[in-house]
């Protein structure tokens, strides 16, 4: 896993604050000083708290979990998705349907929904019906898949969510710690740090700052998927020569049986002769 660096983090601005008066006293650890009215945030302490975070995030995927992006702000969008996609997780960028954790059978009621609508307009009938009626899956359709079509497999409730601004997406913040799912998050100055189980201080607003501390979390993710390959390679190598070890006496049984039953044919005509004469 790639380390932060310092220079790479200030070129992208990741360390620019709000204004003070827009602070959150709780963020005060993170700040590094005040410079024209605006809080400048502590570039080491963002390394420490990143490097965190992607340890984190590596052992989740390893293990198989899967982590849900959220970015619904507009400089984060294409970021998050494009980030998301490469390491096959999935991520809502348009807008957070409420209840999407603390409700997720209904959502998954949805997706269904949609998947019903495909197999429609794939059916050979799909052309019969009016234009009018066409039209109106087709939209329901592009509807769904908008807000839905990057959480279509997710089948069962993320084992952690990654957060983009949590002022604009407290939403789901709160669904996640109402059903105690781990957090992740980028925590400007304005924003408070408690809420969020691994926090990472910085610039939440600049694109080339969020796209800086995402490629660094999905660098460590892709790590732990590549392991996670890896251990299972192995295990099958392990249980090969297992099973042929296990068959192998097999075939030694089956063989010691057959020349005995040669053996007793002859004796059974040595008994038998005496008696002839």
């Amino acid at each position: 896993m790639n380390e932060l660096k310092f220079e790479e983090l200030l070129e992208a601005g990741c360390h620019f604050g709000h204004l003070k008066r827009k602070w959150n006293p709780k963020m005060a650890p993170y700040i590094f000083k005040e410079h024209n009215g605006i809080h400048v945030i502590d570039l080491q302490k963002t390394i420490a708290k990143a490097d965190e975070a992607a340890a984190a995030l590596k052992q989740m995927a390893k293990s198989g979990k899967k982590v849900l992006f959220v970015a619904t702000k507009k400089q984060a969008k294409e970021i998050v998705a494009e980030m998301a996609k490469s390491v096959d997780m999935p991520f809502v960028t348009e807008r957070w349907p409420g209840g999407m954790l603390t409700n997720f059978q209904t959502i998954r009621k949805a997706v269904k929904k949609m998947n019903s609508l495909d197999s429609l307009m794939h059916d050979k009938d799909f052309n019969n019906i009016s234009k009018r009626e066409r039209l109106q899956v087709q939209r329901e359709r592009a509807k769904l898949d908008k807000n839905l079509g990057s959480i279509a497999d997710l089948t069962r409730l993320p084992s952690a969510l990654f957060v983009i601004d949590i002022n604009k997406e407290h939403i789901a913040v709160a669904e996640a710690r109402r059903l105690n799912i781990p957090t992740f998050a980028l925590v400007d100055t304005n924003t408070n740090p408690e809420l969020i189980d691994f926090p990472i201080p910085a610039n939440d607003d600049a694109s080339k700052s969020i796209a800086a501390i995402l490629k660094h979390m999905c660098e460590a993710i892709q790590e732990g998927l590549n392991e996670r390959m890896l251990d299972k390679d192995a295990q099958a190598e392990e249980e090969a020569p297992v099973e042929a070890a296990e068959e192998k006496p097999v075939e030694k049984k089956t063989r010691a049986r057959r020349p005995r039953k040669s053996e007793e044919a002859p004796k059974a005509e040595v008994e038998e002769a005496p008696k002839a004469e």
